[in-house]
C-alpha cells in the first residue's frame, strides 16, 4: 500500500501512526517518568525507521534517533524525521509535543507532516489551507522552559505577548493553526527539529528561514541549524527590522 501513496500521503500517514503508538506506550502504565520519554523515543524511531527503509527503498533518511552512516548526502531526496520532538513533554503527558516526517528534496524541505498526537492532529504539506490573518497584539510562541533572548528582545520592540510551549513542531503549527504569529528560535536546533515544520508552514504559505532571512538548508553534512523564523509574509520585515534594532 505504502508504494501506491504519494510522498505526501506516506508523511502523514507514518506520522500519525507513529504518534497512535506512542500515545499507546505511554497509556500502558508500565514506565516510569523517566523511562516513558525513552521508550516512546525508541518505539516511535524504528517504526519509522523501517516503514520508510520499506516504503522508500532509494531513498536516504536522517533520523534524531538513528546513527547517520553519511551516504544520505550524495542523495537527492532524503527523509528526515523525530520520532518524538518535545520529549519532555510527551514523558510530562502534555500535549505540545509533535511527530515530525519530512522529505528534502535537493535540500529543500518539501514534503512534511507533523502530527500533534495529543490533540489528535496531523498538519501535512499536502493539504494547505489558508492561515488566519495576524492578532492584535502579535503573539509570539517561545520555549517554555528557556526562552532565546533574541526572541524575547524582538518580542518587546514589536509589543508581543509570548506564548510558552513545548517542542519545536508545536510552536511552528501554532502559527500554522493561527494560534500565534511568530516562531522565532535562535538557540540552536538540529534538522530534524525544523523540517517538517517548514515543509507544513512554507506550503500554508507563511515565510520559512534563518533569522538573518537567508535560506534553510537540509541534508547537510553537519545537521546543526542554529536559528529559524515562522511568521506571515505579511509580519517578516516588521519581524526583520526588529531584530536589527
Amino acid at each position: 500500500m505504502s508504494g501506491a501513496m504519494t510522498d505526501g500521503e506516506l508523511a502523514a500517514h507514518l506520522a500519525e501512526t507513529a504518534g497512535r503508538l506512542l500515545l499507546e506506550v505511554r497509556r500502558s502504565g508500565v514506565f516510569s517518568p523517566g523511562a516513558l520519554g525513552k521508550a516512546g523515543d525508541e518505539t516511535a524511531n524504528a517504526f519509522l525507521v523501517h516503514a520508510l527503509q520499506d516504503a522508500r527503498p532509494n531513498d536516504g533518511l536522517l533520523s534524531e534517533e538513528r546513527t547517520c552512516d553519511g551516504t544520505r548526502t550524495d542523495m537527492s531526496r532524503v527523509w528526515i524525521v523525530d520520532p518524538v520532538d518535545g520529549t519532555r513533554e510527551y514523558g510530562e503527558a502534555r500535549d505540545d509535543w509533535a511527530v515530525h516526517v519530512a522529505l528534502a528534496i535537493d535540500g529543500v524541505a518539501t514534503v512534511g507532516a507533523v502530527a500533534l498526537p495529543g490533540l489528535g492532529l496531523v498538519l501535512r504539506s499536502d493539504r494547505p489551507v489558508p492561515v488566519p490573518p495576524p492578532g492584535y497584539p502579535l503573539r509570539m510562541v517561545v520555549s517554555r522552559t528557556r526562552p532565546a533572548p533574541e526572541a524575547v528582545k524582538v518580542a518587546e520592540v514589536l509589543g508581543a505577548t509570548l506564548i510558552p510551549m513545548g517542542s519545536a513542531g508545536a510552536k511552528a503549527m501554532a502559527v500554522v493553526r493561527g494560534e500565534a504569529d511568530i516562531y522565532l528560535h535562535s538557540g540552536g536546533q538540529y534538522e530534524w527539529d525544523s523540517a517538517a515544520p517548514v515543509a507544513v508552514a512554507a506550503a500554508f504559505g507563511l515565510h520559512c528561514s534563518r533569522i538573518d532571512g537567508s535560506p534553510l538548508v537540509y541534508n547537510c553534512r553537519d545537521v546543526y541549524m542554529p536559528d529559524l523564523l515562522i511568521c506571515p509574509v505579511a509580519l517578516r520585515d516588521r519581524v526583520m527590522a526588529a531584530m536589527a534594532a
